[in-house]
């Protein structure tokens, strides 16, 4: 398995894929293609995530009207219930993400 390749077919919707069980740390790979998160809607998590761009590009934005943009290699760490949201994602190339939720804080 190749964390840069894209399924054969990438929908409307972000593409989540679990690289290992949930067993109190959950490492996934997400795929974008241009989505954000709708308007007024903020992620309220119950755990920490640290989140990765592995190619193309991301804008994250938090409550506190913090916004980062995020390149490949870039990482943030996102506490939980710190509200967030996707402002927006590249499309060419698709923004490949890394993602650990868990209590890593």
């Amino acid at each position: 398995m190749n964390l840069f390749d894209l399924p054969d077919r990438i929908g409307a919707e972000e593409y989540f894929q679990p690289l290992i069980p949930d067993h109190g740390v959950l490492i996934e790979r997400i795929i974008s293609t241009g989505q954000s998160s709708p308007p007024g809607v903020w992620y309220d998590q119950e755990r920490d995530e640290l989140v990765a761009v592995l190619q193309g590009e991301a804008l994250l934005e938090w409550e506190t009207g913090h916004t980062q943009t995020l390149m490949p290699g870039d990482w943030v760490l996102i506490a939980a219930r710190e509200k967030h949201r996707v402002a927006w994602t590249s499309t060419e190339p698709p923004c490949i993400w890394l993602a650990i939720h868990g209590s890593l804080l």
